[in-house]
């Protein structure tokens, strides 16, 4: 039987505080956050990284339970009785034909890498005696939200696109979750959220902080499954970009616990050519994602964002790695399943979007070969079987 997070024990919570990106005003984390109240930029939590090296010591969290609250030290919950937890994390990393590494967030609760946000910002919800939740989704991150919050018992609200597969609409009513569909792109359906919160806390993408929280643990997970000694470059489908983000927020922590030394994988993102905000920013040189970029439909539903929130922090992740942005066709996306496939990898689109994506690089020699480069695949495919007809 799989293990699951500890009700007790030494692992407690180093939470300092939750700090702007942009302008530095702090907050404490004792009462509901989203985003600063100075400028409206996203928050991120922090840690007292000294204390926390106490007890988080790479060489001793082995005995721990494989999954993502093994690094508790750094992540928000004050009171572990008030973890949320299935045994999310923890997920393998497979060598393709290749040679490429795969880690393969599909074999995760809910089928997505979204569980882990939800686990831990529903947790955290939890802990806040926040009783109604509500997210505008693409269609993974309302499943771990309705999915994490039926195990908390808490109400959760989900606004998705007509165009949002019907299994995952099923499957965010099978937990319970009210589920309303709008027409348009995930923006369309935060509008319409936004006009019937009803007290309704809204848990979108980077809104509130603690979603990123647990999306770093892919970072501490890459880290530890390859000896701390991190790939040459990260090759990641960015939607909202979260997951992005809180690799290069992992990789910032381990360097303050000791655990890795300065140098970082050079990060790549990978959208669709449908919709790609970020590689149209990237290319120009802007500093910011167009706020006017035109909405476009893909396979690849989760890579659907045209304005993402933290579309400057993502650009800068990029830059400051020497990493890139790229888009592929739709129908590159489409192969990369079928070859995933006969992997044995049955991938989301969004996940084997980094195959092709890869390709490409590669293609323009922007990736050598002699570069070491783990793909992400962010969920599984069996949420998308019309695709493969």
């Amino acid at each position: 039987m799989r293990q699951v997070a500890p009700k007790s024990g030494p692992s407690k919570s180093m939470l300092i505080d939750a700090r702007c990106v942009a302008c530095g005003r702090t907050y404490d984390c004792h009462g509901p956050l989203s985003t600063c109240a100075a400028c409206g930029s996203m928050l991120s939590c922090r840690y007292d990284y000294e204390k926390a090296k106490e007890t988080l010591e790479s060489s001793k969290i082995l005995g721990r339970a494989k999954d993502l609250w093994r690094y508790a030290e750094v992540l928000p919950i004050l009171d572990p009785t008030n973890v949320v937890t299935l045994g999310e994390g923890h997920t393998p990393m497979v060598r393709l034909s290749n040679g490429l590494i795969l880690k393969d967030d599909g074999l995760i609760p809910t089928g997505t890498f979204k569980a882990r946000g939800m686990a831990v910002a529903v947790s955290k919800a939890k802990e806040l005696g926040l009783k109604k939740l509500a997210v505008p989704s693409a269609g993974n991150a309302g499943s771990a939200l309705a999915c994490y919050a039926a195990r908390a018992g808490i109400s959760a609200k989900v606004f998705m696109p007509v165009e949002t597969p019907e299994s995952i609409v099923t499957e965010c009513r099978a937990y319970g979750a009210e589920v309303v569909q709008v027409q348009g792109n995930i923006g369309d359906a935060a509008a319409r959220m936004k006009q019937s919160m009803d007290g309704y806390f809204d848990m979108s993408t980077l809104k509130e902080p603690y979603r990123l929280e647990g999306k770093k643990t892919m970072g501490y997970e890459i880290a530890e499954q390859t000896g701390f000694e991190l790939p040459d470059a990260i090759v990641y489908p960015t939607g909202g970009g979260t997951g992005l983000l809180g690799m290069w927020k992992a990789f910032d922590e381990m360097e303050k616990l000791g655990w890795i030394g300065s140098e970082r994988p050079r990060m790549f993102t990978v959208q669709s050519d449908a919709c790609a905000p970020i590689v149209d920013a990237f290319s120009s040189g802007s500093e910011v994602p167009n706020p006017q970029f035109p909405d476009g439909v893909t396979v690849a539903i989760g890579l659907r964002v045209p304005r993402p929130f933290a579309g400057k922090q993502i650009l800068s992740v990029l830059r400051e790695s020497k990493g890139s942005a790229v888009a592929v066709p739709e129908t590159g996306i489409l192969s990369a399943m079928k070859s995933l496939v006969h992997e044995g990898i049955f991938a989301c689109p969004e996940g084997a979007a980094t195959l092709a994506g890869y390709t490409r690089l590669r293609d323009e020699g922007i990736l050598g070969a002699d570069e070491q480069c783990l793909l992400y695949n962010t969920g599984t495919g069996l949420k998308y079987l019309d695709l493969l007809k």
